[in-house]
């Protein structure tokens, strides 16, 4: 009974430590507290999972979408100039096309004769269509040459005759041509002039003919009227 008190006392003593600290802690409910559970940032991984190495082939290849984007552009790429090419040889060739059309329309524009000439094309070419085939009719029977050169010349001559203006304007085009290859107009010249001699020694020998005709064609008449007054 005597030990009472001693263990009251004891009892005691650790609820008036107890007390006394929380008396001591602070009492602001303003602090700041710490969450029950620890916030694991989204970018981290959990612990319990562990991330692959990372190796240096992943870093470095591309992916297969990556490869065939890459392919789909040089596909795209390559079309593109193949297309931009057959565009620029499309539009070269319609161009020189153009070109030669309208030169080729001038060319005819120029052989025409001015109209105040009165030369008309129609008539003119239907006249040097049956000249040639006259010659053609009368070469007929002959040899190969005559019946090739015959036609020819008969037409040229009734062109020349008919369509003097057209044929002076087809020659000075086809002189054009021919004065690009020297060979062809030599030839030419030489056979021009000896075609033009030749017309003159024809044009003389003619007004040679014809004089001398006219000459003994007035003696016969003079002398005839002669013997004439001699009978009255």
């Amino acid at each position: 009974m005597a030990f009472r008190p001693l263990v009251r006392l004891r009892a005691a003593l650790p609820l008036a430590a107890v007390a006394s600290t929380i008396q001591a802690e602070p009492t602001d409910q303003n602090l700041p507290r710490k969450p029950i559970y620890d916030e694991v940032p989204l970018s981290r991984q959990p612990s319990g999972t562990k991330s692959p190495p990372d190796s240096p082939t992943q870093s470095t290849s591309p992916s297969p979408t990556d490869r065939l984007a890459t392919q789909v552009r040089r596909a795209r790429l390559f079309a593109h100039a193949h297309a931009s090419a057959a565009e620029d040889r499309v539009n070269s060739f319609m161009s020189s096309v153009l070109v030669h059309e309208r030169s080729f329309t001038q060319i005819i524009a120029s052989l025409a004769p001015p109209p105040e000439s009165q030369e008309r094309l129609i008539p003119g070419s239907l006249y040097v269509l049956v000249a040639a085939m006259t010659g053609s009719i009368v070469s007929r029977n002959r040899n190969i040459l005559l019946r090739a050169t015959i036609p020819a010349a008969v037409g040229l001559g009734a062109a020349w005759v008919v369509l003097p203006l057209t044929m002076r304007n087809v020659g000075d085009l086809v002189w054009t041509y021919e004065e690009k290859v020297p060979v062809i107009s030599l030839n030419h010249l030489r056979i021009r002039g000896a075609v033009e001699e030749a017309v003159k020694e024809s044009k003389s020998a003619y007004k040679r003919v014809r004089g001398a005709i006219e000459q003994g064609v007035t003696e016969s008449r003079e002398a005839v009227e002669g013997w004439v007054r001699k009978g009255k």
